[in-house]
């Protein structure tokens, strides 16, 4: 399914990237995508929505995400 808003992510997406929405919504956008691509493969849609948001932001010592250099 399809999420229309932030708050519709998961908790295991939300709570993550918490501090960056811009990565929240790097997600939501590559899921929506990969969800019709795959015909609604949820594992495969949450995979290249993790794809995404890891080419523009990576995971911090402080277990926080931050924007690549």
């Amino acid at each position: 399914m399809p999420y229309k808003n932030r708050k519709d992510l998961p908790d295991r997406v939300l709570k993550p990237l918490r501090q960056v929405p811009h990565a929240q919504d790097i997600y939501m956008s590559a899921f929506n995508s990969a969800i019709e691509q795959y015909d609604g493969e949820e594992s495969r849609a949450h995979a290249v929505a993790w794809a995404a948001v890891k080419e523009k932001y990576e995971k911090g010592n402080d277990d926080l995400w931050h924007p690549k250099d």
